[in-house]
């Protein structure tokens, strides 16, 4: 059986263009949902997926109507694959029953593949860059209070302090006053301050 897919972006627009294509090319059950194609679920397109059996074919209008993305695309397609069912799109040479088609398929997966490692070279690249100014990654250094208390009580300022570990002077002030430590400006401790850190 053929069942066609057609989406809309908001409520206002309608599939009127999309069905008449469906109807030219004899798709006679049509699913129609109303929501945007990025970031939002797609509660229909899923309930039809998860339908799918084989012999079945999934017909949109473009692909754009039915995917956010390239890697988006893969996975529908996979899912219609695992089902026994096939894709056509009425609009682009993307048909899975044909060689060409299931060619496209391979070709579109190599694409996703150099993409995803394209982004993985600019990231690594932006990672290595960065610690060459000094940015640290991962999880902060843990800062241990008694630490923090020793080095100002041997005149350290805090900015020497948030240096030495990493972390910002507001991080100090935040390490110093949950232990009431510090009383006075940086590198100044009081005795009963001095007791506390004991």
């Amino acid at each position: 059986m053929m069942i066609g897919y057609a989406r809309v972006s908001t409520v206002q627009q309608d599939t009127a263009l999309q069905r008449e294509a469906f109807t030219r090319a004899g798709v006679r059950r049509v699913i129609e949902e109303k929501r945007s194609g990025g970031g939002v679920a797609r509660p229909l397109l899923d309930e039809l997926l998860s339908k799918l059996k084989a012999g079945d074919v999934l017909v949109v209008y473009k692909i754009d109507r039915l995917a956010r993305s390239l890697v988006d695309l893969l996975k529908i397609l996979q899912r219609v694959t695992d089902a026994g069912a096939t894709f056509k799109s009425l609009t682009e040479p993307l048909e899975t029953s044909t060689p060409v088609g299931r060619m496209m398929i391979q070709l579109l997966g190599a694409v996703a593949e150099f993409e995803k490692a394209v982004i993985h070279e600019r990231c690594e690249g932006g990672r290595i860059a960065a610690r060459a100014r000094g940015v640290r990654f991962g999880s902060p250094p843990r800062v241990v209070q008694a630490d923090v208390c020793r080095m100002l009580d041997r005149g350290h300022s805090r900015r020497d302090v948030a240096s030495h570990y990493g972390i910002t002077e507001e991080t100090v002030r935040r390490v110093i006053s949950g232990i009431r430590v510090c009383d006075g400006g940086p590198g100044e401790h009081s005795t009963k301050n001095r007791r506390a850190c004991r």
